[in-house]
């Protein structure tokens, strides 16, 4: 079999023996690994599992020890996936129902998001062991946010006075080019730069009250964990202020437990409908010096209610000259999905809507509050 043929068999799986062939040794034991997961999605669909010779029965596998096959026969990154397939998409709860098994689990924002929506559904003996495993991914995601944090948050660079300190940073482009064209060589068409100009930073004077909005629908959960670690990053700030609400159609605030963003995480209910209009109007209590407050609506902007309300609370922070933004997305991939009739009326009214990573989010925040 080619190795092209081999590959189509893996991914169609054993429904294409007849055309390509069976598989056996390594292979053999990764279609059945793959084929454990991905039948039910036939089985969904009215095909009856084979049970002759060489097929899976399904009673050769559980779910506890499908975990440690699948971690032994594929590559990471292709376990991953299979975690958060058989989690997400299968409902393979098992996985989560002893605690060997969880120290097992590969610890990734995937797996956060299947575990804050498992966790109230818990055994008690397991939630203890959910929290750590949580508690772990949150810390490594803080860890990767926090260096763009502060840097983003270290000070804006002034293009009028010069350092004479080197970094990538302050690095200062223009400048640099205009002092260095007579080094000019038409041969190689470059110029050699022999002397760099770097500008300095200067230090943030940051009195500001930074309110988060989050919507907590189900299409929203990777920007609910950004913004819980985010919130607990910007806390640390000196000066700064910050006030955070979850909302679908009720709302719950968790401005008195932002330091930990898990404890934060297990306040969300994900799913609902959602009322955006009476979030914006909660956090309208927030803001005692409108010129130094943002306030970040973070939402795909797809209102249940009428919009009217949340239009008003807009044109109200606008008249006010509050910093209004509008982030759609907030995960690691910045995937845009949002309403765009309504984004585009917050936009009129005076918000600033975008859609970005978490570190160019943390860039974007530090460049308003100037």
């Amino acid at each position: 079999m080619s190795e092209g043929a081999r590959r189509w068999r893996l991914a169609l799986g054993r429904y294409a023996n007849q055309q390509l062939g069976g598989l056996g040794g390594q292979d053999g034991l990764m279609d059945q690994t793959l084929d454990y997961l991905y039948g039910r999605e036939y089985q969904g669909r009215g095909l009856e599992q084979d049970r002759g010779p060489g097929s899976l029965d399904p009673t050769q596998m559980q779910a506890l020890n499908w975990l440690g096959k699948a971690k032994g026969l594929f590559p990471q990154s292709v376990f991953e996936t299979l975690q958060g397939h058989a989690l997400d998409r299968y409902g393979l709860t098992d996985l989560l129902k002893d605690p060997k098994t969880l120290d097992s689990l590969e610890p990734n924002q995937d797996l956060l998001r299947v575990l804050l929506g498992f966790h109230d559904r818990a055994d008690p003996a397991i939630k203890a062991k959910l929290r750590e495993v949580a508690d772990r991914i949150i810390r490594d995601i803080m860890e990767r946010l926090r260096h763009d944090v502060m840097r983003a948050f270290s000070g804006r660079r002034n293009r009028f006075r010069r350092s004479n300190i080197p970094s990538a940073a302050n690095f200062d482009w223009r400048n640099t080019l205009r002092e260095n064209l007579k080094t000019y060589d038409p041969e190689t068409r470059r110029i050699i730069a022999q002397t760099l100009r770097f500008n300095s930073r200067e230090k943030r004077r940051l009195p500001w009250t930074v309110v988060l909005c989050v919507d907590q629908s189900g299409s929203m959960t990777d920007s609910v964990i950004h913004s819980a670690v985010m919130a607990a990053i910007l806390c640390g700030l000196p000066g700064v202020t910050v006030k955070m609400v979850l909302f679908d159609t009720s709302i719950i605030d968790v401005s008195d437990r932002l330091t930990d963003p898990l404890d934060t995480l297990l306040s969300v209910q994900l799913g609902g409908g959602t009322n955006i209009g009476r979030a914006v109007t909660y956090c309208e209590d927030f803001i005692a010096d409108p010129e130094r407050t943002v306030f970040a609506l973070i939402t795909d902007f797809a209102e249940g209610a009428s919009p009217r309300a949340l239009y008003a609370a807009l044109a109200r922070m606008s008249e006010a000259r509050v910093r209004m933004i509008g982030l759609v997305a907030l995960d690691e991939q910045a995937t845009p999905y949002f309403d765009p009739m309504i984004a585009g009326r917050a936009a009129d009214i005076g918000m600033q809507v975008g859609a970005m990573t978490p570190d160019k989010f943390a860039e974007w925040l530090a460049e308003i509050m100037t």
